[in-house]
């Protein structure tokens, strides 16, 4: 799951500013891309598109800096689901 996660969040990120180049490894905090509205986006479209729940503890800046880190969380929420 986690190449495949981190191709459509790259691609979603991508969207949003299709001039840059970036990559999945890149942290899109330090390159000042995100503001607290892209933040929500990003939290709402990891959700909807891998039908995930991110618990509160998850919400935390290191998750969210980059595509690879967003899969990880991917991956992390979708394994406690699953082990439900």
């Amino acid at each position: 799951m986690s190449d495949n996660a981190t191709t459509q969040i790259l691609a979603f990120i991508k969207g949003r500013f299709p001039d840059v180049e970036i990559d999945a490894s890149q942290d899109i905090f330090a390159l000042g891309f995100v503001n607290s509205l892209f933040a929500m986006e990003l939290v709402m479209f990891v959700e909807k598109t891998f039908s995930v729940t991110i618990p509160n503890t998850e919400l935390q800046l290191d998750n969210f800096r980059s595509a690879d880190s967003m899969a990880t969380l991917v991956e992390r929420c979708s394994a406690a689901v699953a082990s439900v």
